[in-house]
């Protein structure tokens, strides 16, 4: 556990995000907390752009239907949000151990984000059980509810537990 839980100012520098989520780009995709409250909720944005790597092999002329964002990666970054309400308490996840997205239940899309447009994570913790952390969540692009995830699931697990086991000759 860390001493105490961080405050928004310090949550909502990009560098700050950083050091508690292991992603990096392109897959880090979470730009900045709005607000926070340890241990219970968390609202994140992410701004979708034309450049992301998923618009990459988009033609020009292609139609609008093309540059819908991705659902795996709406539910990524709801993911990375949910994590970082998480982390927020419990402290960074040191190098003997790996964050994991372990699932989701619920998961409803209800419209399309687009390049322009920022979407809002809001996660609210719903249980922590030893290492696995329980979570609801509704991504919003401006004020329209896009998505939405009964249960979202993350898990820290010792490194050396997954690591492929040596082979003995």
């Amino acid at each position: 556990m860390s001493e105490r839980p961080p405050e928004l100012s310090e949550l909502s520098e990009h560098h700050r995000i950083k050091a508690l989520l292991p992603q990096r780009h392109p897959l880090l995709l979470v730009d900045r907390v709005v607000s926070v409250r340890p241990g219970h909720s968390l609202s994140a944005v992410k701004a979708v752009t034309a450049a992301e790597p998923c618009y990459r092999d988009v033609p020009d002329g292609a139609p609008a239907s093309a540059y819908a964002y991705p659902a795996s990666l709406l539910l990524e970054s709801l993911g990375q949000a949910a994590a970082l309400l998480w982390l927020a308490e419990a402290g960074a996840i040191g190098p003997d151990h790996v964050l994991m997205f372990a699932g989701a239940r619920g998961y409803r899309l209800l419209g399309e984000a687009h390049p322009g447009d920022v979407l809002r994570h809001d996660v609210e913790m719903t249980q922590v059980k030893a290492d696995t952390v329980f979570a609801t969540g509704q991504t919003y692009a401006g004020s329209t509810l896009i998505a939405t995830a009964d249960t979202l699931i993350a898990v820290r697990r010792p490194r050396s537990v997954l690591e492929p086991a040596t082979i003995s000759q």
